[in-house]
């Protein structure tokens, strides 16, 4: 099975210092281990780079070229699948913000869920589960 990663999950993974990195990361281990395989969008990397270089989120922000360089190894990395928004997903988060009138907090997070349920994703591993549980078409994982 492929599981979609949240931000949430790729941070806590990446940052040791992070109160769910131990649990992030058996997770991701464990869904390896048992042949699956994680999908991302790159929305996810860009939101990635955006907190783990904030001060305000992070106590020890990393620099930006650090940060890139993460960034860039998880997106190469031969267990990810690469999956893009298209117009599927576009629709789908259209119709999702509509119908579940959601606001703008809501934007990141719904794009995202669009774009893993256009490319046939149906389980996302997140430490946010009420944040995609709202659909009800995904099976949600937290570490």
């Amino acid at each position: 099975m492929t599981h979609g990663l949240d931000t949430s999950v790729v941070v806590a993974s990446e940052l040791a210092g992070h109160a769910r990195h131990e649990a992030s990361r058996v997770l991701l281990e464990r869904l390896s281990h048992e042949g699956g395989t994680v999908a991302l969008a790159p929305q996810v990397l860009a939101e990635f780079v955006h907190i783990v270089t904030d001060p305000r989120r992070c106590t020890t922000p990393l620099h930006m070229s650090t940060a890139l360089e993460r960034a860039e190894l998880i997106w190469n990395s031969m267990q990810v699948i690469r999956v893009f928004p298209d117009a599927a997903a576009t629709s789908q988060f259209l119709a999702w913000m509509k119908h579940h009138r959601l606001g703008r907090k809501r934007l990141l997070d719904t794009l995202l869920a669009a774009t893993y349920w256009s490319a046939g994703i149906r389980a996302i591993v997140t430490l946010n589960p009420p944040d995609f549980q709202v659909f009800g078409c995904f099976t949600v994982l937290e570490p």
